[in-house]
């Protein structure tokens, strides 16, 4: 692709994803791994050395789960108002 029409990328990544999407009967199921990949990622984060019960890892994951989130969207507010000021 030149980079003259490099802009036209977002459109064509989005048509991809739309006809991988129609193509797929179960969506859950498709992207399972890339969740459960995800989620040990944090689980590592708070227990790298494996020590915790399961259940207290759980826990510590999804409080850095819902903090890695919450920090990405402030990261996007301030992007925003930001391009907004320019």
């Amino acid at each position: 692709m030149s980079a003259a029409h490099a802009g036209d990328r977002a459109l064509i990544a989005r048509a991809a994803a739309h006809t991988r999407w129609a193509k797929t009967a179960d969506r859950a199921a498709a992207t399972a791994a890339a969740r459960r990949t995800a989620l040990e990622r944090f689980e590592r984060e708070v227990d790298p050395d494996g020590i915790l019960e399961p259940h207290e890892r759980a826990r510590r994951a999804e409080s850095a789960r819902k903090a890695y989130f919450a920090l990405l969207a402030l990261k996007s507010a301030q992007a925003r108002r930001a391009n907004r000021g320019a």
